[in-house]
Parts: structure tokens; C-alpha cells; sequence
């Protein structure tokens, strides 16, 4: 079937009070959404996250560079799209917007495809598992709230079932961040796995070195984004030192970002994100090239998207989950159907293609023109 349209939305969801990780403070997400129709009326829906700002960046990559490229073209064509829209967006940018723009498309271009089989997208890409493990992902700095708040956070995530949990490192100073590392191992005992997100705050391998060894007496399943993407090989110093895996991978694009990370051994644990990285196709590339080494993923963000990807494969490890009542990641805002976490697994949607229901009043609402 022929592509007759191809519709992006910029939205900007508000949180209700700013957070803050590392490096920046919050005070709204935007996302694109993309929504790719053939000749026969069936639609695809793909997104992504542009950013706290940068929506309007990715929203004119995909009507100015991306979509007189799909136009009239056969819809299931999907890896021939990608190399396109990648080839002819070379002079445009090879990372940062124009791979979120495309990270989009390929979404709503295999969401499609999954609507016309009638089937799950896991299943489209092979199946794994019908349900994955997730871990709640929290932790935020936010005025007010201290260890004490912390710990009364990672409470409420035991009490809805998850045995695996991550919060923010990095923001403070690392004196700071081991009382607010302490809080959480002491709130969730012995057995809870913790995770940590420093978010690229470290500005030097010593650095790095110096939290992850202040952080080891509290059993830490892994220590994430220590450094800043681009330093792979101080990435790889930190990898190779430190005695808790470390992971990366959310903000790098492409299977060749990927595969820079392979060859420096920067890592333990990858966090590709289909959002990011090139969408659904190059995400995985990116899993079966990790397997290959048996590196396992475990997706950043997204988990509406990433249940089916993490239930296509089998060396993922987990979907990162928030609770929209907590504020954080708010795009199940825009949803009306969202994933029920249950005993810290998910089961995947049944419902063909990526199985979103878009509260079209509520993108309206927050629809930027």
C-alpha cells in the first residue's frame, strides 16, 4: 500500500512541579507524534521525546526533509525507508534531531505494518515473552524532597510490587548523593535491586571512579551515564575500574554509535532507545549485535514501545517504568489505555502494531501549533 500522508504533532505536556536530574531542570516534555497513512486508510502512530525544548527542531525534519521522501512509496518497504531518510538527511545531521525525526517514522512505519498482519509488534519481530520485567524508575531531585522523601518514594514502589528500582546520582555532591543512596537501600532492604543515573555528571574519569567506589557498599545493580557519551574511551577507563557494571547508551544514535561502544568495551549493559537511536529497525540491529557479545540491553525510557522490543529479544533485561502519578515521564498522559505493572513485570499488549490509544482531546490540549 502506498503512503498518502504523513502528519506530525508537537506536544508539550506540563509537569505539575519541576524536577531535576544532574544536568538540567524540568518543567515540560515535548513529543512528536507521527502518523503515516497509506491509500487504504489504515494509519500508523509513532513518537518520540524531543527534549524539554527542541520539538519544533524534530517536527521540520520530519515535514521538511523526511516526508516528501515517503510520500506515494510503498509503506512496507521499512528498511528501505530508513536507509533514505538516513542518506538524504546526511547533510542535515547524522545525529540529535534528524535521528529523533526518523526514530519516529520507523516507529509509525512498523506500527502499520503490525496493524495490517493484526499482530503485536513483539510478535511481528519474532517473540521472546509475552510479559517483562520492569523496574521503577524515580528518584528525581526536587526542592524539598530529602532522603527522607527519597526513602518514602522507593516505599511506595515495594508496596506496587517492583523488586527493582533506580534513582538520580549526580546532582550533588557525592557526599550528598551516598545519605541519599543510603535512604533508598535502607527503604528497600537487601534484596530490591537499585540501579543509579548519574546523567553524564561526572567530568572526569577520577570523578566517576571516585561515586562509583563511595556507592559500592550499597550493592548497586548498575551504575548508568557516569561520563559524557562522546568521551567512549573515558567511558570505557570507568567500565574497566569500577566493580558495579556500568551501563550507557540512551542518548547514542545508530548501530555505529554502538558499535564505537563495543569495540572500547565501554560498557556492560547497553540502553539503547528506539526513540533515539533510529526507531524500531535500528533498535534491533543494536540487540542482536549486543547479543553477539553478550552485552544485554535494557531500553531507556518508553516503555509503551520498549515492552514489545524487550519482549522480541532475548538479552533484554528489563523496561524502565514510571508512575505517571509521580510526575516524572508524562506521556501516558497523552494515553487511554496504559500498561499495568503487576509483581514487577508487564505483560505486552495484545493489540496489533504497538497497541497505543491515543487520547486525541488530551493531544489536542496540548498540541503546540
Amino acid at each position: 500500500m502506498k503512503i498518502t500522508s504523513v502528519r506530525s504533532v508537537l506536544v508539550r505536556i506540563p509537569l505539575q512541579r519541576p524536577v531535576r536530574i544532574a544536568t538540567r531542570e524540568v518543567h515540560g516534555r515535548e513529543f512528536v507524534l507521527i502518523y503515516v497513512q497509506t491509500e487504504d486508510g489504515m494509519q500508523g502512530v509513532g513518537y518520540t521525546y524531543a527534549g524539554t525544548v527542541g520539538g519544533t527542531m524534530v517536527r521540520a525534519a520530519v515535514d521538511d526533509v523526511l516526508r516528501p521522501l515517503l510520500l506515494d512509496s510503498d509503506a512496507g518497504l521499512i528498511e528501505r525507508h530508513w536507509a533514505t531518510m538516513y542518506q538524504d538527511g546526511l547533510l542535515v545531521g547524522r545525529r540529535g534531531a534528524l535521528l529523533r525525526a526518523i526514530s519516529a517514522v520507523d516507529i509509525a512505519l512498523w506500527d502499520l505494518a503490525g496493524k495490517r498482519a493484526a499482530t503485536p509488534l513483539y510478535r511481528l519481530l519474532g517473540g521472546y515473552q509475552v510479559e517483562v520485567p520492569a523496574y521503577a524508575s524515580g528518584g528525581y531531585y526536587m526542592e524539598g524532597k530529602g532522603p527522607d522523601g527519597l526513602a518514602r518514594e522507593m516505599e511506595r514502589y515495594l508496596r506496587a510490587g517492583f523488586t527493582s528500582v533506580k534513582i538520580k546520582v549526580g546532582g550533588a555532591l557525592i557526599e550528598e548523593d551516598v545519605a541519599r543512596v543510603k535512604a533508598a537501600r535502607d527503604a528497600i532492604g537487601p534484596s530490591v535491586r537499585l540501579a543509579l543515573d548519574a546523567n553524564t555528571a561526572y567530568k572526569s574519569v577520577s570523578e566517576a571512579v571516585r561515586a562509583a567506589e563511595a556507592f559500592e557498599p550499597f550493592d548497586i545493580w548498575w551504575f548508568e551515564e557516569p561520563l559524557a557519551p562522546d568521551n567512549i574511551p573515558g567511558q570505557a577507563e570507568v567500565a574497566g575500574t569500577v566493580a558495579m557494571p556500568v551501563a550507557t547508551g540512551e542518548i547514542h544514535q545508530t548501530r555505529w554509535d554502538f558499535r564505537d561502544l563495543i569495540m572500547h568495551q565501554a560498557a556492560q549493559i547497553f540502553q539503547p532507545d528506539a526513540g533515539v537511536l533510529g526507531g524500531i529497525s535500528e533498535w534491533m540491529k543494536v540487540a542482536h549485535t549486543a547479543a553477539s557479545y553478550d552485552i544485554s540491553v535494557a531500553p531507556h525510557w518508553h516503555a509503551d514501545l520498549h515492552v514489545h522490543l524487550v519482549g522480541a529479544v532475548p538479552n533484554a533485561l528489563t523496561v524502565e517504568y514510571f508512575f505517571l502519578e509521580e510526575d516524572i515521564y508524562n506521556f501516558e498522559r497523552i494515553l487511554l489505555e496504559r500498561l499495568v505493572p503487576s509483581r514487577g513485570s508487564i505483560r505486552i499488549p495484545d493489540r496489533p502494531g504497538l497497541g497505543l490509544v491515543l487520547d486525541e482531546a488530551a493531544v489536542e490540549r496540548f498540541t503546540i501549533r
